[in-house]
């Protein structure tokens, strides 16, 4: 579905409403759903449609995901956290899972940004060179 400019507009504005000291807020976002819901303005979908991607993005990049082939200790999970938040800022939501594929390392994503140190990335680079 194509989304007007006007649409856009809309609900970027919404959003920066729902934002409280640069964090979102779920209230404020639970009361402009219904509110923008109720009204029914003109291209009410493509807002909520539009404003809902702009949220998801929101909490995608408050989220870091942590892996790594065993459990980490917690001196290393708290040290990530720390230079984590100083990299991404505070309220970062932390999970840390286990995946022995990795065999070594550790593969993080927050929102977009991916590193991966994992001995399974690196073999499959060396893979890809030859």
């Amino acid at each position: 579905m194509k989304i007007s400019k006007q649409a856009r507009r809309e609900a970027k504005e919404l959003f920066r409403s729902c934002l409280a000291d640069g964090a979102l807020d779920e209230n404020r976002v639970r009361r402009a759903v219904s509110q923008v819901a109720a009204a029914r303005p003109r291209g009410y979908i493509a807002i909520l449609s539009h404003f809902q991607r702009l949220v998801k993005l929101e909490v995608d990049r408050r989220a870091a995901k942590v892996e790594s082939p065993a459990p980490l200790a917690p001196e290393l999970e708290a040290d990530l956290k720390t230079r984590l938040g100083r990299l991404y800022g505070p309220g970062l939501d932390f999970s840390f899972t286990r995946n022995p594929a990795l065999i070594g390392g550790l593969h993080i994503k927050i929102g977009s940004d991916v590193y991966d140190g994992s001995i399974q990335a690196r073999l499959a680079a060396l893979q890809e060179s030859f």
